[in-house]
Order: structure tokens, then C-alpha cells, then sequence
């Protein structure tokens, strides 16, 4: 009897210590967003259970249908992880190897020499930024897509920043080639791989590549991104503010964007990935290996991750993403398995108070 009080305290003591940090986040989002300082939905989990999930604005600001937690948010640069991902189940596959140059799966490409699959999942192939260069010599009355960014770097060749693997600089065009690369050896499109090989086999029921204004279609619980260009103006889609208006003639490229989904379908992924359901245990490991360059200094970037040490919170994978009218989060906090998503869906409520929340998961004072 005296074993089994014993045990049930334990158990009051764990609810309610979890029920103050739950508290504490809580009281912390409500203050951001009385002060319009957020929009949008976090959670927070220890082990896989959710300590707190919360959603804080509309989904639509016309109709005012609210943010809930099953609200589907614009990801951004978190795509970036599901393309590396879909990379390596194509290479454990046989189907590619990474250190093949890039030129072997995309032959407009043939002036790019030396520059290998593995530089582009790990940022350091020298790649100019694609936007730029869209930016001055495309055709905006069209909605771009990858093959068109393929065909203005065979047509132009701008010059690569760096030699391959001599420097790290963050690279969308590497990931948009990635995608052409899964497209090119695998038959499906990127969005159909992503969906067979990650999306269905993990559960993820309502995580998808969406190019809303290049196929628009019906999606139930969407969660419009906003964006105000000044004090002055209320929330509006970035189609409608002249400054952003690339989101229209850039939606249709894929790879380093445009995958959508919800904190909870981002949870099945954080699970996933401490497990070898998607790759070998080599593979695995593979994804979270920071790149060496060839002076052997290592990068803080692996495959579609940022990988960092703390003396508190102890090694941590994250990334983050960012799109007019959003921004994305996901934080794991891979030694101690703790997890943060932030999903936002107004561009200039960026608060994002990561130090805070750590503090009260980690009972900091």
C-alpha cells in the first residue's frame, strides 16, 4: 500500500510540475499576442507527449475562422529537411550516390562541374541564389517553376560563388535542384515521392507541397499567411503589396519550399526520426552529420538541419523557415528529446521567444 502511495505522488508531483510549465508557456504566448506580437500556433513536447499546444489568431482574417492546432501552415525552409530526407531513401535505394555531380541527373547542368548531390544537401556547392537571378530575367507574368530555373542557369550560366565544398553559404538553388534530381531518377513528381515515400507512411495526413496560386485548390483548415507593409495597413496577402508579389511568378518552385503542414503532423516527424522507419540506422546518422570542407573545418549544417551544441540543452537539431506572410520553427533538443514547433502565419509577428520557452522546459529560473 505504502509502494503504490508512493508511486501515486511520484505521478502528482510529475502532472503537476508539467501542468506549471505548461502554465508558464501559456501565460508567456498570451502576453505576445495581446500585444499583436503573435499570430499562430506552438508546441511544446518532453518524450513525444505534448506539454503544450496552443494556437493564437485567425486562420482567415475575412471570415474569422480561428487558428487551431490542426491549422496547415506554409513551412518554408523546413521543406528543406523532407527533401534531404527523400534524397537519401533514393541513394539507400540505389538509386543515386551523393557524391555523383549534379550534372549526371540534370544535364542542362553540364557547365556546373565538380559539383556534387552532396553539396547541394549540405549548402556547399557555391550556387548563386536563384531569386536574384529570376528576379532580372524572368518573365513575371508567369508562374515559374523549377525547369525554368534550369533552363535561365544552362542559358546564362552565372558564375558559381566559391569552388565546390571550399565554403559554406546557405543555397535555395541547391534544393530546388535536389527536387529535379528526385524528380528526374525516381518518375514521380516531387510532391508525389514526398507524399509515397514520407508523407503516407508516416501519417502524416495533412502535410503536403502546395503551389497555391500554380494550382490552387480547396484546402479545409488553411491558415493564410499576412503581411503588413506598414503600421498603417491592416493584414494582407502578400499577393496584394507590390513588394511580394514574387510569392505569385516563384510559386511554382519546389524543393527548398512549399511544403505545408500542421504542428501536429510535425510532431510524427520529429518521432520519426529518432527511429529507422524512413532509413538504415547508417542513414540515420548520415542526415545529422555536419559537412567537413576541404580545409577539414566543419560546417554547423547537415543534410537539411542546423546542428548545434549547448552546455544546458545538449545537442540540438533545428531550422527554421521563413515566406511572406509566414514563419516556421522546429526545434529537437536531440539528447534530452524535447521538442519545439512554431508555426506563424503573419510575416511581421515574429516573436518567437525560443530562450524563454527553453528556460521554463529545463526549469530555469
Amino acid at each position: 500500500m505504502k509502494i503504490k502511495l508512493s508511486i501515486l505522488l511520484m505521478f502528482i508531483g510529475q502532472f503537476v510540475f508539467s501542468q506549471n510549465k505548461a502554465q508558464k508557456i501559456d501565460s508567456l504566448m498570451n502576453a505576445l499576442y495581446s500585444t499583436d506580437d503573435f499570430s499562430g500556433t506552438v508546441l511544446v513536447a518532453e518524450k513525444g507527449k505534448i506539454l503544450y499546444s496552443h494556437s493564437f489568431g485567425f486562420a482567415n482574417a475575412t471570415t474569422k475562422e480561428k487558428l487551431t492546432e490542426n491549422s496547415i501552415f506554409e513551412t518554408g525552409s523546413i521543406s528543406k529537411q523532407f527533401t534531404a530526407m527523400a534524397i537519401m531513401i533514393l541513394k539507400e535505394k540505389g538509386k543515386l550516390n551523393l557524391d555523383d555531380e549534379i550534372k549526371k541527373y540534370i544535364p542542362e547542368l553540364v557547365n556546373y562541374k565538380g559539383i556534387t548531390i552532396r553539396n547541394l544537401l549540405n549548402h556547399t556547392g557555391g550556387l548563386p541564389d536563384y531569386m536574384e537571378i529570376m528576379d532580372s530575367l524572368f518573365d513575371k507574368s508567369k508562374i515559374a517553376t523549377n525547369k525554368d530555373i534550369i533552363a535561365l542557369y544552362s542559358k546564362y550560366k552565372p558564375k558559381v560563388l566559391f569552388e565546390p565544398n571550399s565554403k559554406f553559404v546557405y543555397s535555395n538553388t541547391g534544393y530546388a535542384f535536389l527536387a529535379t534530381i528526385i524528380e528526374n531518377v525516381s518518375g514521380l513528381t516531387y510532391a508525389e515521392y514526398l507524399s509515397k515515400n514520407i508523407f503516407k507512411p508516416l501519417k502524416m495526413k495533412h502535410t503536403f507541397v502546395y503551389n497555391r496560386r500554380l494550382n490552387p485548390k480547396k484546402v479545409e483548415n488553411y491558415a493564410f499567411g499576412y503581411f503588413s507593409p506598414d503600421s498603417l495597413t491592416g493584414y494582407i496577402l502578400p499577393d496584394d503589396f507590390e513588394e511580394t508579389k514574387f510569392v505569385i511568378w516563384l510559386d511554382g518552385i519546389v524543393g527548398d519550399g512549399a511544403v505545408n503542414s500542421t504542428v501536429i503532423d510535425l510532431l510524427k516527424w520529429d518521432r520519426a526520426l529518432y527511429k529507422n522507419i524512413l532509413l538504415s540506422d547508417d542513414g540515420m546518422k548520415a542526415i545529422f552529420e555536419v559537412a567537413t570542407l576541404n580545409n577539414k573545418t566543419k560546417t554547423s549544417y547537415a543534410m537539411g538541419w542546423e546542428i548545434e551544441k549547448f552546455d544546458v540543452y545538449s545537442k540540438m537539431t533545428r531550422h527554421g523557415g521563413s515566406w511572406p506572410g509566414y514563419v516556421a520553427y522546429i526545434e529537437r533538443h536531440i539528447e534530452n528529446d524535447k521538442t519545439i514547433i512554431i508555426l506563424q502565419n503573419h510575416e511581421d509577428d515574429i516573436s518567437i521567444p525560443l530562450k524563454a520557452i527553453r528556460k521554463i522546459i529545463y526549469n530555469i529560473n
